[in-house]
């Protein structure tokens, strides 16, 4: 038991570099979570990031894990130090816990993925 403990304390500080960032793309928050959200509502996640890099940032491709997910990318580049966002929705016509992923690719850097979590309550009678 000491044995698993030590590994798991001496392997946590690589796990946690080993997580990709963008270093062009710097994310408000790369995780929304919404509980108790109304059926067949039509409310956005919206993830907000800045341009970090020293020329204009253009999103490429944004991909939904599953087709009850969409997201809207930027149509122009976003200049340097600019803000830009991602809006994505989820079909709130599915009772239940979810988890979806979008993954964000931009024209520099390593893609980005971002998770939104939430609960839609059932449709009141």
């Amino acid at each position: 038991m000491k044995r698993c403990v030590f590994l798991t304390l001496l392997l946590m500080p690589f796990m946690l570099f080993c997580q990709k960032k963008s270093r062009f793309m710097v994310f408000s928050a790369i995780e929304i979570i919404r509980q108790d959200i109304p059926y067949d509502s039509k409310e956005l996640f919206v993830f907000t990031f800045k341009n970090k890099a020293k020329k204009p940032l253009m999103i490429e491709s944004v991909q939904t894990s599953c087709g009850c997910t969409t997201a809207e990318k930027p149509a122009s580049p976003i200049a340097r130090n600019k803000k830009g966002q991602i809006s994505v929705s989820y079909d709130t016509k599915r009772v239940g816990q979810f988890v979806k992923s979008i993954t964000v690719t931009p024209n520099m850097g390593d893609p980005v993925v971002l998770t939104i979590r939430g609960n839609v309550l059932p449709e009141k009678q």
